[in-house]
């Protein structure tokens, strides 16, 4: 009776014993596989190591972990309207929209919903006088009369020639793209970002 005991709690101890490594390695995996993507995740927020975002394959952008809290919220605002379609005017009449043109959309990544760096929506105009001149570290706005784009953290958010190829508010490697519509002295910064 003792050796048959014995067995039956030999094999609660393995069943638990393997419980426990099973488990273990669901809470790891998740980790692992970040860490070997070159992210890192901080709860529920993901970032890349260093000062540059890193665009993904399926078109959103990835903060840096350097980044300041009004960076990365940035750039969680512009992925949330990335392929929003391109409704001129979108954007203007509230900051949440079916579609975005080029100024809706760098309000929406700049506004409440963003970096918190403007209360209310702006004209590419507004922005060609918005913050200081010259280029921001993190931030930096190129608008004149006619277009609106933003830089931010190296990766370039426009309505006009994303990487995808889809109308649209999105993401470009290709800041130099930008400025077949707006020139590069049009650039434009906050303090501090």
């Amino acid at each position: 009776m003792q050796a048959n005991e014995k067995r039956s709690q030999g094999g609660r101890l393995r069943r638990w014993s393997l419980g426990v490594l099973v488990s273990l390695a669901a809470l790891t995996l998740p980790a692992t596989a970040l860490a070997a993507s070159g992210g890192v995740s901080t709860g529920a927020q993901q970032t890349v190591p260093g000062d540059k975002a890193k665009l993904k394959r399926n078109g959103k952008a990835v903060p840096p972990a350097n980044a300041p809290a009004r960076v990365k919220r940035a750039i969680r605002a512009a992925n949330r309207i990335d392929n929003k379609p391109y409704v001129w005017g979108g954007g203007h009449a509230r900051w949440k929209s079916r579609g975005y043109d080029c100024s809706g959309a760098v309000s929406y990544v700049l506004g409440p919903r963003g970096a918190r760096l403007i209360k209310r929506p702006m004209t590419s105009g507004d922005f060609s006088r918005w913050g200081r001149k010259g280029k921001g570290r993190w931030i930096t706005v190129y608008g004149d009369s006619d277009h609106v784009f933003v830089v931010i953290a190296g990766l370039r958010f426009d309505t006009s020639q994303p990487d995808d190829g889809e109308s649209g508010p999105g993401w470009s490697r290709n800041v130099k793209l930008g400025f077949r519509n707006v020139a590069r002295k049009a650039a434009r910064h906050k303090v501090g970002l």
